[in-house]
């Protein structure tokens, strides 16, 4: 009997140790500390390894690199979610879309094992311009879109987009510009996978290219947005 208290009281203190070290281990790292995935590589994509649809190409351009999907077959899925257990978050993804896909096209994905989802979308028209669609999905009382195909920008160029969530308000963004908004319960995610460049039941594929994706656990301000200058 005393040899079992003896061994529970070190269980105990040893889980104390370890949440301690948890703790400072996330104290280092900061809040607010995004989770950055350069998409370089179709094989491995944030230190992740990915199942690959088609064959997306990475290409070099202004001396960085990206990931180019040709919009019919080309895709790929990540077994992981970043966004797993946050209230609020951001996601940054700098993307540029060509101007020949086809209007509704889905290039990032992301679900979690009860089917909540996130989406961020491009409509693209044939005037060689495109809208932001992004959708946030806990069950079929809670989930919204915003999407506005008034709200153009060029094709063919980089582009930072942005959907933030703060506890209570999604709004989307281009370039730190803010777009749309809109209230709705969503609850923090759990864990999942991502895809990029189609849907995660491989329809309405992207064609284009995407150069980096980042993930915030907070919902940043405007003026902390990444943004490009397009002409």
């Amino acid at each position: 009997m005393r040899n079992a208290l003896f061994l529970s009281s070190c269980f105990r203190s040893l889980a104390g140790l370890i949440a301690v070290f948890a703790l400072t281990a996330i104290g280092s790292l900061g809040a607010d500390t995004p989770i950055i995935w350069k998409l370089e590589n179709p094989a491995k994509v944030g230190g992740h390894v990915t199942t690959v649809y088609g064959a997306p190409k990475s290409v070099a351009e202004d001396g960085a690199k990206a990931l180019v999907f040709n919009g019919s077959s080309d895709g790929l899925l990540v077994p992981a979610n970043p966004l797993a257990g946050w209230a609020r978050f951001t996601i940054e993804v700098l993307i540029k879309p060509d101007g020949t896909g086809e209007e509704e096209q889905r290039f990032m994905h992301l679900q979690d094992s009860r089917e909540g989802r996130i989406m961020v979308e491009t409509r693209v028209y044939k005037s060689h311009q495109w809208a932001l669609d992004t959708f946030l999905f806990f069950d079929k009382d809670h989930n919204r879109p915003l999407l506005d195909k008034t709200l153009l920008h060029p094709t063919d160029q980089w582009h930072w987009v942005a959907l933030v969530y703060d506890g209570t308000n999604m709004a989307s963004y281009v370039n730190g510009v803010k777009e749309l908004e809109g209230n709705v319960a969503f609850s923090p995610m759990l864990a999942g996978q991502i895809s990029i460049g189609v849907r995660q039941n491989l329809v309405f594929w992207y064609k284009g290219a995407i150069r980096e994706a980042r993930f915030h656990p907070v919902a940043l301000a405007p003026a902390a947005l990444q943004r490009v200058d397009v002409k």
